[in-house]
Formats: structure tokens, C-alpha cells, sequence
């Protein structure tokens, strides 16, 4: 399975605004579109949607910026992707058309189970745990080749 663009940024955007506030920066639109290699009228779409989840609380004035809310800290991840990702079909079927096999598509069903099994995998984990969780990478032991 794979994000949308518009989700990818949304995340990247919730987790700058993560260590931002965690470090009391200023955080802004164009910061993170700059940190993120992406545009800032795409970063600004995304935080708009952000904003009107309850996520992102936006602060005007000279000292403004972006921060995340109490919501956006609990939010799971894949609950963030569901809302970004809005309703797609995971496969192009038109309607409840049949098959060329002779029958309901099995495809569609197939591929949104599976969607939701990556969904359900992602709801595992916050921003702040992406951010602040110390991950110990378990050294793999050398193969030896075979000669």
C-alpha cells in the first residue's frame, strides 16, 4: 500500500510541528516546505486540512506559526491517513460493474481489506512516537558467503 502525497506531507508536517513545539520554535508553512522539499502552496493545502481536523491550530501575528493541538498528539497515524486519504477505490471498477471473469470484481474487496489491514498498522502509532521513540536497531550478523 502506499500514501497519497497530499498524507506523506500532512505527517511530515505533524511531525515538524512536533519537534518544533517540543523545542518552543517558530514553525511555519514555509519552513516546513523547505525542510520537506516540497512546495509551499502544497504544505499550505495540507495544513488547511489539518487545521479543519482539529490537528494543526494556526497563530497570527508577527510571532506565528503553526502548532499541533492536543488532538493532533493523539491522533494515530493511520486515523490521520484515513482523513488525508479520504474515500479512494483501490482499484478503477466502475460501480458495482461485473467482471470480465463473469461476476462481482473480488479485486476491489481484496484491496480494501488490505488497505485497512495497513490502516489498522498505523493506528499502532502518534506523531510524538515517531518523533521521540528511541528505536534500537538489533545489529543482523555477517552471512558468510559460500565459495
Amino acid at each position: 500500500m502506499q500514501l497519497s502525497r497530499l498524507t506523506d506531507l500532512g505527517l511530515r508536517a505533524m511531525m515538524r510541528l512536533a519537534v518544533g513545539s517540543a523545542e518552543r520554535e517558530r514553525v511555519t508553512t514555509r519552513l516546513i516546505a523547505r525542510q520537506v522539499r516540497a512546495s509551499e502552496r502544497s504544505v499550505a493545502r495540507v495544513v488547511a486540512q489539518l487545521t479543519e481536523l482539529g490537528l494543526v491550530a494556526p497563530q497570527r501575528g508577527r510571532a506565528g506559526g503553526l502548532r499541533l493541538t492536543g488532538p493532533g498528539r493523539e491522533a494515530t497515524v493511520g486515523w490521520i491517513a484515513r482523513r488525508l486519504d479520504g474515500a479512494f477505490d483501490t482499484a478503477e471498477c466502475a460501480g458495482d460493474r461485473l467482471c470480465a471473469r463473469g461476476g462481482p470484481c473480488q479485486l476491489r474487496t481484496a484491496l480494501d481489506e488490505a488497505r485497512e489491514v495497513f490502516y489498522r498498522e498505523l493506528d499502532r502509532y502518534r506523531i510524538d512516537d515517531l518523533v521521540h521513540r528511541h528505536i534500537e536497531i538489533v545489529p543482523q550478523p555477517m552471512s558468510r558467503e559460500i565459495s
